[in-house]
């Protein structure tokens, strides 16, 4: 399935830089002269764009319901100024608000790092990104390029905050990428382009609508492939798209899944093609729940499903159709489950890949984040509009597979590796027992 070249962007205060990590005190009240003590109901944080309020709040001990003498206060204002991060703060009171009011000196923070990857879909890529935050006034930017011999991706982002009130965000991306995996018989190119509101209902959920225009072909398919990929040759299909999003997780900030119950869930409506004899419905799903069987250990249940379907009477096409495999359906090769013919994997209109996972953190044990599992997995890709009178098995064939993961850290780099082995396969699956995955940013 050729996926749409960007995931959904997340509001500001879910992609900013990682919290700081300030520590310091404040001595106790105590009287001193004649000093008037006073307590707070509440803390307020005011100005603050890029560093979360918690940690302003907590990184030099103002909290509310604690008496302050006005000397103590004047001692969290010099405090908060020696992490060397504000251009000022003052607190003083409202009522019974304790407000701090800060100006953050780097009101442009951005990036830009390269980095070398290896994912079992893509192989081994590399990469150049940057970002900056207020590259417009309230607007975050990125751009990011990959390339490989395989893989050539360019994508690039704009996201204006309270576009529309406090609640309502203004987002656009574009992007391209032309693909020609060695294991498969064509080659595939993509443009699109989006802009879309996101509206943050709660800080947990988040409904996004986009308008975006696509331009995509399936090209260089090979004389002796399957005869369903010969048809489905394309010089290019270009028309718009909408797109409907809903994001929802449970998680705070700073939370990992351990020790309590958690959960998030995505679902994405594209209408492709709108306007041409090729419209497509597009439905997919996402959901993983960690459930905790000790502060140390969980266990992990996820689920990821799509259907898309013709909606003039048309058939889809390879480019439309889900694979899965590798990553996502250990034990499978890259594209490696679903309608096969010629001995190609033609992908299937329909798929569903769940997941149930055993998983311990051994950080405590080695003083360093590991954490390893156990996991079973099952699924299947199904479903086409020709199956070439017959000749084309397209039937709902499940597969599953068993395994061993482990996830870890070398320096800031993260690991993740798997062992598997199918136990239900079909003649024709291209199995893969082991999968690595790792990415190096310099």
């Amino acid at each position: 399935m050729l996926p749409p070249l960007f995931a959904p962007a997340v509001r500001r205060t879910a992609v900013l830089f990682p919290a700081l990590a300030l520590i310091a005190t404040v001595g106790t009240a105590q009287s001193v002269g004649t000093q008037s003590v006073q307590s707070f109901a509440r803390v307020e944080v005011r100005g603050a764009q890029f560093i979360p309020e918690q940690d302003i709040q907590m990184t030099c001990g103002a909290v509310p319901n604690v008496p302050y003498l006005s000397l103590e206060l004047r001692a969290i204002e010099d405090c908060l100024m020696s992490t060397g991060v504000f251009e000022s703060v003052v607190l003083y009171p409202e009522g019974e608000t304790l407000v701090i009011e800060v100006q953050e000196l780097n009101t442009q923070p951005g990036r830009i790092e390269g980095s070398l990857s290896y994912a079992s879909q893509d192989g081994v890529i590399g990469g150049l990104f940057f970002e900056r935050y207020n590259l417009l006034p309230d607007t975050y930017g990125s751009v990011r390029l990959e390339y490989n011999s395989e893989v050539k991706r360019a994508i690039a982002r704009l996201y204006h905050v309270d576009v529309i009130g406090d609640d309502i965000d203004l987002g656009f991306r574009t992007g391209w990428e032309e693909i020609s995996y060695d294991d498969r018989s064509f080659s595939r190119e993509a443009a699109q382009i989006e802009a879309y509101l996101a509206w943050t209902l709660t800080t947990r959920t988040r409904l996004e609508a986009g308008l975006g225009y696509r331009d995509y072909r399936l090209f260089d398919v090979a004389p002796d492939a399957s005869a369903l990929l010969l048809a489905e040759e394309t010089d290019s299909i270009a028309a718009p798209y909408v797109r409907l999003g809903l994001n929802h997780s449970s998680f705070e900030d700073g939370e990992r899944g351990w020790g309590t119950w958690e959960y998030n869930l995505g679902m994405d409506q594209y209408f492709w093609n709108l306007g041409t004899d090729d419209e497509l419905s597009d439905f997919r799903f996402e959901t993983r729940s960690y459930v905790p069987l000790g502060a140390q250990s969980r266990m992990l249940i996820s689920l990821e499903a799509g259907t898309v379907s013709g909606q003039q009477g048309n058939a889809t096409r390879v480019l439309d159709r889900f694979a899965p495999g590798a990553d996502m359906f250990r034990g499978f090769a890259p594209r490696g489950v679903g309608p096969r013919d010629n001995g190609e994997g033609l992908g299937g209109n329909k798929f569903a890949v769940s997941s149930v996972e055993f998983q311990h953190n051994f950080e405590a044990l080695v003083e360093a984040p590991v954490v390893g599992g156990v996991f079973w997995q099952t699924g299947a890709a199904w479903g086409l509009d020709d199956t070439q009178g017959g000749a084309i098995d397209d039937d709902y064939h499940q597969r599953s597979s068993v395994g061993l993961s482990l996830s870890f850290e070398v320096g800031t780099s993260p690991i993740s590796l798997y062992i598997a082995k199918p136990i239900e396969k079909e003649d024709g699956d291209e199995e893969q027992v082991f999968g690595l995955s790792l990415s190096t940013r310099f």
